[in-house]
């Protein structure tokens, strides 16, 4: 049954500061039919000035709670009042395990469709926080009526194979706006000469600094393309609590006027026109958002094996065991020029990473009665 008026979605993101999860759920808010669905947020307190932004300009209400690891009865009850005093029949909770605090929340209060959205999955290298979301997986899905996740393999992590087999779990594209995020060569000019990037070789990373991402890897890697090619260069875009770390380990190895940091951008889809070739070595992945974006603008992409088969959109995508030796080897040799103009945009849009039409698919989602 369709909404005969817009309906409120409540979206629980948490720590909102240009992370791959936000991204993914504001492209959806950006082209959203609003006269059928408005989107809400639930975040952390000091949420990014561009989030921020973001919101109000769509009309949207933002809510700022206790961050959960203060204080998690705080946070949850925080939620709770939102829901209740907000009235939202619909809640979105796009935190993963973590889901199970706004979700008992929104079966507390009444809220008659709670969707649980799984956006990733999990490394044992990272100890106690795997851990912790281990624990909690079997909660979250027990306060929740509509089960969700970016891919096949985010959703067999929090749901199991049986289940997405079964049909029981919708997958979700981080679908993006093609045409956005299409190769420009006269945006990669203008861009390669303001940030000094002319006649280098140009290997660039978007990402928060945080250990799922392996900004450490991706150093020593870049150290050792450097000895091979001493024109490349590594562009780094984003922030997060390892940036230090990270760039103190550059300044180590004296590559520190080889590394660009360029922080949280507002131009994101336009520096994937200065790059030559993009990384992701990351420790696990549910289906990264900038990965999609990278092949859209018709990149060649080098991923970790722990990245979802799933994020293949290009046949030229590369899947590459986080091996030193290895990286090194196929960065050293990959033919990364390519006219990338040629990249034929309508290879993603038959694969439903079109935003526009992922949106109308959404709605329908949304307006369906449980």
């Amino acid at each position: 049954m369709e909404c005969k008026e817009p309906v409120r979605v409540l979206q629980i993101i948490g720590i909102a500061c240009n992370g791959g999860v936000e991204s993914v759920i504001l492209n959806y808010y950006r082209h959203i039919d609003k006269s059928k669905v408005q989107f809400d947020f639930v975040v952390h307190k000091n949420p990014s000035e561009n989030f921020v932004k973001e919101v109000k300009k769509g009309g949207g209400r933002l809510y700022e709670v206790t961050p959960y690891m203060k204080n998690v009865f705080a946070f949850t009850y925080e939620i709770y009042k939102i829901i209740r005093d907000g009235r939202y029949e619909i809640v979105h909770s796009n935190m993963n395990s973590l889901s199970v605090f706004p979700l008992f929340a929104a079966w507390l209060a009444g809220a008659k469709v709670r969707i649980l959205h799984n956006h990733t999955t999990d490394a044992k290298t990272e100890g106690l926080r795997t851990i912790l979301k281990r624990v909690l997986r079997p909660f979250a899905k027990m306060f929740a009526n509509r089960y969700w996740a970016c891919s096949n393999l985010a959703g067999e992590w929090m749901y199991g194979k049986k289940a997405v087999q079964s049909g029981k779990i919708t997958i979700i594209p981080n679908a993006i706006d093609l045409e956005k995020f299409a190769f420009n060569p006269d945006k990669r000019k203008l861009l390669r000469q303001k940030l000094g990037l002319e006649n280098k070789f140009v290997l660039g990373h978007i990402g928060r600094f945080v250990y799922p991402k392996n900004h450490s890897f991706l150093i020593d890697v870049f150290a050792e393309v450097v000895k091979v090619k001493p024109e490349a260069m590594l562009m780094l875009v984003g922030d997060g609590e390892l940036r230090k770390t990270i760039e103190e380990k550059v300044v180590s190895l004296g590559l520190q006027d080889k590394v660009l940091f360029l922080g949280n951008r507002n131009d994101v889809a336009d520096l994937y026109n200065a790059m030559d070739i993009f990384l992701l070595p990351s420790h696990y992945e549910g289906l990264p958002v900038v990965g999609v974006e990278a092949q859209a603008n018709g990149l060649k992409c080098l991923f970790s094996d722990k990245v979802t088969e799933e994020s293949k959109l290009l046949e030229e995508t590369m899947f590459i065991p986080l091996n030193l030796e290895w990286w090194k080897k196929v960065i050293c040799t990959i033919d990364y020029i390519s006219n990338r103009e040629m990249i034929p945009i309508k290879v993603l849009n038959d694969k439903n990473y079109d935003i526009k039409k992922s949106c109308l698919n959404l709605c329908k989602d949304y307006c369906m009665k449980n």
